[in-house]
């Protein structure tokens, strides 16, 4: 878009505009240009305020300013087409095609047909869109540029990347053509070369626009907001910082993918835009589901927003096991059903059913586990058949397919053998892993829940360790990575087949790996070897053995500041219940010193439990103050320490009458 400079009258303000404009503080300029419109409107200032405000990506006032420009030149067809052109970046596709539409002079025409195949490519009309395409020409590299777009919409990433990479060598770095690059990659699943071309988007606009302050935010200072500018735009930094953070959050390295996202050129959250906001609320979901969800319901309100912004909310319900709230959604927002592809609204159909019918959600899920297990007999031939004639892009095509169809078949496997795992019915989820062991055997999540449900069988302690060990053996280097539970499911399992010599292995292993981090970070708390020596205490207090039992969980919260937790806590206090609850049943009972070891722990945990919670919040949950301050480390030991004393009060009262009745 170019500067109008026609008919502006020599002034103050002019020079001054020009000045901010050149400075590209275009917020400033738009300020100035306002004033001086609301006296005196005329073609100069309009001009000048509808640049200002594209280059802010205020697409909508833009346009209002180029309609009032229309209004008093319908002589120029520059303002018509600049005016179309903000309506299609306002995402106002069917008036901007209205006004395209209209501009007949000559000297356009190319102009005209990019701008409406862009806009049919908008409304997703592929066939309009590629019919106005091809009527480009042959030497604009921009037809290349289009045709790749077109491609990836159909998704035929491969000959969409090859479209892109042509261009590239022609027409040299350009960013959002990077931007494309990588995108292609991303959905051919070669993360490491779609990270290449990130990182030389990244690196390009850190050395050309310092001013962006790209990385800025993760240092934890005050950075001021660069706005949604057309020079930001221009770097695609904030498409490009987006990617990354999706091809982390599929590698389930949450960290990273946060990092990527504050790394992004600073801006205030009004002024994000769909997408990031969208990956914000997905991203942190886990630190803070309640604005996760907030967001989510916002940018169901906006037109447009990400198609992903539906199914994710719906998913995100499911897991947190809000199934009403996400009946209620899917009702109301029947027509967003379209974005949700059809295995996807059949999975989610299967699991808000589970709730009220498990029987015959059970049956919708082995009808779509059907399918998919035939799909993926299909496409094992469908490889083999390459490898055997030679054919590589088949059997790199198949192979994608394949892992593509095992990416749905496996939550379908997990949610049924979820029904009967609620219902304790551990047989029949092993029977159900057993069935899909042809495609899932390679799975780690599979493997997993085989070990975990072969674990709760409590004779198949040997079965489930040679299910762990592979999954701790990956990583056992970085020991800390590994799930507690897991780590502390096999040292138990190792201990219930007299293993316990591999069981102090990795405990130890543990240990030291926790010292080296409390050095290299001494506020940070680690609780896996916590967590394990918890399990391996709940074991044998489970086993009748509380006297040993509970001084495991003891030793186990030692030193409080560094071991007292929410999750740590829940486990204790399980522990403790049930040793009450024995107690109170004279199925057991206890020596003094084991009851004074209890009260000293429960003194300690009362101490250093005031800002533990026991409850971890859950979004759309809605408390008072009062509430909140009973749910507490500190105000449940109490509980648990007067508990103990009225029974060492009660079994005191009883030895004096016995020995009174037996004088």
């Amino acid at each position: 878009m170019v500067l109008d400079y026609v008919n502006i009258k020599d002034g103050e303000y002019t020079k001054t505009v020009y000045s901010l404009i050149k400075e590209k503080a275009f917020p400033e300029a738009i300020r100035i240009l306002n004033q001086v419109n609301d006296v005196n409107p005329n073609r100069a200032g309009l001009s000048l305020l509808a640049y200002c405000y594209y280059h802010t990506q205020d697409y909508v006032n833009s346009a209002n300013c180029y309609e009032q420009l229309i209004e008093l030149h319908p002589e120029q067809p520059e303002y018509k087409l600049h005016y179309a052109q903000s309506l299609y970046e306002a995402s106002l596709y069917d008036e901007a095609f209205k006004v395209s539409s209209q501009i007949a002079e000559p000297g356009y025409e190319e102009k005209l047909t990019k701008l409406q195949a862009a806009i049919k490519y908008g409304q997703e009309d592929i066939v309009a869109a590629k019919s106005l395409v091809e009527v480009c020409s042959q030497d604009d590299p921009d037809r290349d540029i289009n045709f790749g777009c077109l491609l990836y919409k159909e998704g035929k990433y491969e000959e969409a990347l090859q479209k892109f990479l042509r261009t590239s060598q022609v027409i040299g770095f350009n960013a959002h053509l990077q931007y494309n690059v990588a995108l292609c990659y991303y959905r051919l699943k070669e993360f490491p070369l779609a990270l290449k071309y990130i990182n030389n988007i990244v690196e390009r606009g850190i050395r050309d626009h310092p001013e962006l302050g790209v990385g800025m935010q993760s240092e934890g200072s005050e950075v001021k907001s660069v706005g949604n500018t057309l020079t930001l735009h221009e770097t695609a930094l904030t498409e490009t910082f987006n990617l990354k953070a999706a091809i982390e959050y599929q590698g389930k390295n949450l960290e990273a993918a946060r990092e990527a996202l504050n790394d992004m050129p600073p801006r205030h959250e009004h002024e994000l835009d769909a997408v990031t906001l969208h990956n914000h609320a997905l991203i942190n979901m886990d630190l803070k589901p309640t604005e996760g969800f907030e967001k989510l319901h916002f940018l169901l309100q906006q037109n447009p927003f990400p198609a992903e912004t539906f199914p994710n909310l719906i998913l995100l319900y499911c897991k947190f096991q809000y199934y009403d709230l996400a009946a209620d959604v899917l009702a109301e927002n029947a027509d967003l059903t379209y974005s949700m592809s059809q295995y996807l609204y059949e999975f989610v159909d299967a699991l808000i059913t589970s709730q009220t019918s498990p029987e015959e959600a059970f049956l919708k899920f082995e009808d779509i586990s059907s399918r998919y297990a035939e799909q993926l007999r299909r496409l094992t031939k469908t490889v083999q058949e390459g490898r055997s004639q030679g054919d590589n892009e088949e059997v790199k095509r198949g192979v994608l397919d394949y892992e593509d169809a095992l990416d749905k078949y496996i939550p379908v496997v997990m949610a049924q053998a979820k029904i009967y795992w609620d219902l304790e019915n551990y047989p029949e989820v092993e029977r159900i892993f057993r069935k899909s062991v042809e495609f899932c055997n390679e799975s780690d999540v599979w493997r997993l829940n085989v070990a975990h449900v072969l674990f709760m069988q409590e004779n198949k302690y040997k079965e489930s360790a040679s299910f762990y060990e592979p999954i701790v053996k990956k990583q056992f280097d970085n020991i800390l990575s590994i799930s507690a539970v897991v780590l502390a499911n096999l040292c138990v399992s190792y201990i219930m087949t007299s293993q316990n010599e591999e069981a102090e292995d990795i405990m130890r292993k543990i240990e030291k790996e926790e010292e080296q981090q409390s050095f290299e970070d001494p506020t940070k708390k680690f609780f896996h070897l916590c967590i394990v020596n918890l399990v391996i205490g709940t074991l044998y207090c489970a086993k009748g053995n509380f006297e040993f039992g509970i001084s495991r969980v003891i030793k186990s919260l030692e030193p409080f500041n560094k071991k007292l937790g929410t999750d740590t806590w829940f486990y204790t206090k399980i522990c403790f219940l049930s040793f009450i609850e024995n107690m109170a049943k004279h199925l057991i009972s206890a020596k003094d010193l084991t009851i004074k070891e209890c009260l000293q722990f429960l003194e300690g945990c009362e101490t250093h439990g005031r800002q533990v919670v026991t409850v971890i919040d859950t979004p759309l949950q809605d408390e008072d103050a009062t509430t909140k301050a009973k749910r507490t480390v500190t105000f449940e030991a109490r509980l648990l320490k007067h508990t103990f004393l009225k029974m060492r009060s009660i079994d005191r009262t009883v030895s004096v009458f016995d020995f009174e009745d037996l004088k």
